[in-house]
């Protein structure tokens, strides 16, 4: 099945060319073939997408159909959707099925998107491979020997495989922009409070954002005017007014100020990745805009500040799943094996959360624990959190030279399956790009930048002042256009 964006099938489907339940019949079949595979795509509504492919198709004929008309799209198992499963590729949460919908699918629902699919996450959002699943790892679409990255790596393996023409994931650190470039599609990250965050299965709650993935930055600026907005369900939801996303996409700025931060630049990224992002700057410069030497001085300590932060907050939002409230719970003969002094219940806590939660999300909750607690909180949170404003205090700086900020995505193009494992370190170092944005709460966008000489794609990053994703949209629309 060929690459179709949201817009082109609108077209299609208006001029009588294509029917909605054949375009959804397609997927289908593109998954049939390919996800075993692949391994994106967790859960299928087939009955329920073909009815509602009749519904929106009466809609579009009689001109009452709504902007997102003719997109099937896919949602990470990390937000809820109503009767559907909700696992967060988490043994946790294997049997939970969501009983309400996330803000974001009432707002697609009413713009009449099309639903078709669940989509593979690592656990709870913890990872940047997809490799830490219930469901098994993600694999590249363009090479299944190389990871897909994550958290969102079904999200973005699914668009790039062209199972459904878009997708939603979550980014805490990353795991939106990083996985899109790893797979070659355009992933957008909002600021922070642009998109409401209720029903989205937490993991950071003051990092968490939830974003498009899709196969043209047009797209991306159609699903993020669906999804954004203040909601009163979400306290944290910004209440400032929704641009014209698509107005940046037909008329994108061409007398930018673009940011190119020394920080960014230097050793750890890959050659051909360099190379290619000064090729498209000295590009703009030629058509008008201005490149501008900046400096983000603290963005050597957003590694450390991010993993001490995010890692606290999930130790505090992962304590629920205890085996009593939410979540797996172990069998009382498993208990009873248990060779402990500890009371009855604590042993059900214990084992329940030994047998619930993978290594990776294990891990991030000792770390979490650790430096919260007494004698360590001011040593590392308190002191994180200070370092967290000074990181923030450089964008807003940075921002008054310059409209946009430009950087890699990734360090390198996707690696191979397995690679990382054994050493968390340098896994958590290929989100070294991306976590600034998340710490000062700022939107950022990856958009394809063609192939390395390895085969796998690459990506650029755009970041853009908070609630200022029209910017984004406009300097990714500008990269597009150089490629076009």
């Amino acid at each position: 099945m060929s690459k179709q964006t949201i817009r082109s099938v609108q077209k299609r489907i208006a001029n009588g060319e294509l029917r909605l339940r054949d375009l959804v019949a397609e997927h289908l079949s593109t998954i049939e073939k390919n996800n075993t595979e692949i391994n994106a795509v967790t859960h299928l509504d087939i009955e329920g997408a073909l009815e509602r492919a009749d519904r929106i198709e009466a809609k579009i004929k009689d001109g009452t159909a709504g902007p997102l008309a003719g997109a099937v799209v896919g949602i990470k198992e990390a937000i809820c959707e109503a009767g559907k499963p909700a696992t967060c590729a988490s043994n946790m949460l294997r049997d939970f099925k969501s009983v309400y919908n996330a803000t974001v699918i009432d707002r697609m629902h009413k713009d009449d998107a099309l639903f078709l699919a669940r989509l593979n996450m690592d656990e709870f959002a913890m990872g940047s491979t997809n490799e830490y699943s219930i469901h098994g790892l993600a694999r590249n679409p363009h090479n299944t020997d190389y990871v897909t990255g994550g958290s969102s790596g079904g999200s973005a393996a699914a668009v790039a495989a062209h199972f459904v023409q878009a997708s939603l994931g979550s980014d805490t650190g990353g795991s939106i922009r990083q996985p899109a470039a790893y797979c070659g599609v355009v992933g957008l990250k909002p600021s922070y409070g642009r998109v409401s965050r209720y029903g989205l299965i937490a993991y950071a709650s003051s990092f968490d954002s939830i974003g498009p993935l899709t196969n043209s930055v047009e797209d991306a600026a159609l699903l993020l005017g669906s999804i954004a907005g203040h909601d009163k369900n979400d306290m944290t939801s910004v209440a400032a007014p929704v641009s014209d996303y698509m107005d940046a996409v037909d008329k994108p700025t061409q007398n930018l100020r673009i940011g190119i931060p020394e920080e960014y630049f230097g050793e750890g990224l890959d050659t051909e990745i360099h190379q290619e992002i000064m090729k498209m700057m000295s590009q703009l410069e030629a058509e008008g805009a201005t490149l501008v030497p900046i400096k983000l001085p603290h963005s050597e300590y957003a590694i450390s500040t991010y993993y001490i932060l995010a890692t606290a907050e999930a130790s505090s939002n992962l304590a629920r799943y205890d085996g009593v409230r939410y979540g797996h719970r172990a069998s009382v003969e498993e208990i009873k094996k248990l060779e402990s002094k500890d009371t009855a219940l604590n042993k059900m806590y214990k084992l329940s959360r030994t047998e619930g939660f993978g290594m990776e999300v294990k891990r991030r909750i000792m770390l979490g624990t650790y430096v919260l607690s007494s004698g360590y909180y001011d040593a590392y949170y308190a002191k994180a959190q200070k370092v967290r404003r000074l990181i923030q205090q450089d964008f807003l700086e940075a921002f008054e030279q310059v409209h946009i900020i430009v950087s890699p995505t990734a360090p390198t193009t996707a690696f191979p399956v397995g690679s990382k494992l054994d050493d968390p370190v340098q896994m958590y170092l290929n989100d070294i790009y991306t976590i600034s944005a998340n710490l000062a709460g700022i939107g950022g966008i990856n958009v394809p930048i063609g192939f390395h000489s390895n085969g796998l794609p690459m990506g650029i990053q755009f970041m853009a002042p908070a609630c200022k994703e029209e910017r984004l949209i406009a300097s990714a629309r500008l990269i597009e256009r150089l490629q076009a």
